[in-house]
């Protein structure tokens, strides 16, 4: 019986050196549910606010249990992250909250290097999370807004303040 499948020719390498830049090339970031954002020392206000809803049954633990300054990592939301926040410069001190109008949210920021991470649940009495850290270095963070109960849509509005 004569083979049916056609014949590969791999002279040039052309193939070989495709198949292997396709392999080789890293994952890009996700694309986030609601936008990707840039943020220089000085910003105002008003580039500092962005909109989304609470979906998903993703658990954050998944992405960590603690965060670098052992605060658990709580709630659900979609696999993907919610925002990407770029930081172009260093930030000596940064509050990320949630508004939602008192539902029960919770925040995960994975770093730049992927390892360091920060999470939020409520604020004071408010049960809107929100995160207030120091040391935020230039680079590429995700941000997941979650809730504490898994597949909850709520509208809320993200708010970033430079400290």
């Amino acid at each position: 019986m004569k083979n049916c499948l056609p014949r590969l020719d791999f002279r040039g390498g052309w193939l070989l050196g495709l198949l292997a830049a396709v392999i080789a090339t890293p994952v890009i970031a996700e694309t986030p549910n609601f936008g990707r954002f840039n943020l220089l020392p000085g910003f105002t206000a008003e580039t500092g606010k962005f909109a989304g809803f609470t979906s998903g049954y993703y658990s954050l633990s998944a992405i960590s249990n603690r965060d670098r300054n052992k605060q658990a990592c709580i709630g659900f939301a979609d696999p993907n992250p919610d925002h990407i926040m770029i930081l172009e410069k260093n930030f000596a001190n940064l509050r990320i909250s949630v508004n939602s109008g008192g539902n029960d949210t919770t925040l995960l920021i994975q770093g730049p290097d992927n390892n360091t991470i920060r999470c939020g649940d409520d604020t004071d009495k408010n049960k809107d999370a929100s995160i207030v850290d120091q040391n935020w270095k230039k680079g590429i963070y995700r941000v997941w807004v979650g809730t504490f109960k898994a597949g909850v849509k709520h509208n809320y509005t993200l708010t970033v303040q430079e400290l």
